[in-house]
């Protein structure tokens, strides 16, 4: 761990989890820091001397990242452009993916285990999805359970870390949003969220 470059996110990330239980003039601070706590996370990748087209799609990746990350904090509702922003954000992080993950029983293996534990959470969640957005959710499970398929078929590495995070990231803030809510949601869904960001852009590294 890097002190010097890893603070910032740190103390950001608190920042926007604060933020989020505040009301009134207290909520610019998630506003800021939200998306600000990406950024510093995507320089990670920026400064990295990793493969060029590796580095070109986490980066497009983590763009897109915070333009849902802004769709989901706004005062109304955004749902769909920040779930189409992030379904777009994971597409790019399949293109990357793809290229350095090992056909063979670990692929096999880990899109049995991300199918069993997407439907279930399906399955779970469908009754409570609005009629509007059943067909969405859909694509944007797949497409996050493709995009950490690939990843954990790369081994055990920051790639496979973080697409773990990232679903149950989005799994917290899907029962969180239809489910009734959780306890200490925010918590929950932007430390996780974090941590997958920040384990992608890490891979980008040699």
């Amino acid at each position: 761990m890097n002190l010097r470059r890893d603070a910032p996110i740190v103390l950001a990330a608190v920042a926007a989890i604060i933020g989020a239980s505040l009301d009134g003039d207290g909520r610019w601070l998630h506003y800021i820091a939200k998306p600000l706590t990406t950024l510093l996370i995507a320089a990670i990748a920026w400064r990295a001397s990793g493969d060029p087209g590796y580095r070109r799609a986490i980066l497009v990746g983590m763009a897109l990242s915070c333009i849902g990350d802004i769709a989901l904090m706004l005062p109304f509702d955004a749902f769909v452009p920040g779930l189409v922003a992030f379904l777009l954000a994971h597409l790019c992080y399949i293109i990357a993916f793809r290229a350095g993950f090992k056909p063979g029983r670990a692929l096999l293996l880990a899109a049995a285990l991300l199918a069993i534990f997407a439907g279930g959470n399906l399955v779970g969640l469908w009754p409570l999805l609005p009629d509007e957005l059943r067909i969405p959710v859909v694509a944007y499970v797949v497409v996050l359970a493709l995009m950490a398929t690939l990843a954990l078929a790369r081994g055990p590495r920051f790639a496979a870390a973080g697409a773990v995070l990232f679903v149950i990231s989005d799994c917290a803030l899907a029962w969180d949003r239809f489910g009734g809510g959780l306890p200490a949601a925010s918590l929950i869904v932007l430390s996780t969220y974090y941590a997958a960001q920040y384990c992608i852009a890490r891979s980008v590294s040699r």
